[in-house]
């Protein structure tokens, strides 16, 4: 099912159809090097005047102790939108997952498949207002208080024992600017994600969700869409969560 070159071996299509079965959704996902991040931009018609500005950080401790045990903890301010919250946990088996949990409308369980691979992921989601995110950076709010009772009990069912959500650090922010269109001649809407890290470094993400039972047939028209705009899914992969917290652990090293 990736997008790119790369084919799946018995062994991992059959683990990718387990994942699927328990999914909600699927997200397939490419990152373009930044030397053909403009050339792809204009053979899929994108403006970036059309971009909405996003400010993401990440909670972790110095160390990255959450991210080595498979949990994910993110705040988000939106351009014109309302600022949200997540705390994601990969990988997961969908049916190992508490019925309860699942039930639960803040829940979701997605399969992100790139052409290196496929994981599947939990995300307990909160919506806030439009000023908690930056209170909270700024040292005005308590980090736990932009988590839901629920996302805060998602946290402690996965998060190493002891390690309090007030006791992490701020990791961020990142910018990112994000659009959403249909290309002409495609069926589907895609998404183009931005990353902008404070040393310059950019990484470019071209993205498109579906549901599971349609998974194989996208990833198949997408892969032959950008061979035909001359879009290249073969570089290495960037992964932009790892990317941002691996910059800002650094950065609180050398400041310490």
């Amino acid at each position: 099912m990736p997008i790119g070159e790369q084919a799946l071996s018995n062994e991992q299509l059959l683990e990718m159809m387990g994942l699927l079965k328990g999914s909600d959704t699927v997200e397939l996902k490419v990152t373009i090097p930044g030397s053909g991040a403009r050339s792809a931009v204009a053979a899929l018609g994108m403006d970036p005047l059309d971009s909405q500005l996003r400010s993401v950080v990440f909670f972790d401790t110095p160390e990255l102790t959450l991210n080595e045990a498979g949990v994910i903890v993110r705040a988000r301010r939106i351009q014109g939108k309302r600022d949200d919250t997540v705390i994601k946990v990969r990988p997961v088996i969908p049916e190992d997952l508490p019925e309860e949990m699942r039930q639960s409308p803040a829940l979701g369980v997605e399969v992100d498949a790139t052409p290196e691979g496929f994981v599947c992921s939990a995300s307990m989601k909160g919506v806030l207002g439009t000023t908690e995110v930056r209170e909270a950076t700024l040292g005005d709010r308590p980090i736990k208080k932009l988590f839901s009772k629920e996302q805060r009990a998602f946290y402690d069912a996965h998060a190493p024992a002891g390690l309090a959500i007030d006791d992490l650090a701020i990791l961020g922010p990142v910018y990112v600017l994000k659009l959403k269109q249909q290309p002409e001649g495609f069926p589907r809407k895609i998404v183009g994600e931005m990353w902008l890290y404070p040393d310059g470094t950019r990484i470019v993400e071209l993205s498109m969700k579906c549901l599971p039972d349609e998974a194989f047939q996208v990833a198949a028209e997408a892969r032959a869409f950008f061979h035909e705009r001359g879009i290249d899914t073969t570089a290495p992969q960037q992964m932009k969560t790892k990317s941002a917290i691996e910059f800002f652990s650094k950065e609180l090293a050398d400041r310490s």
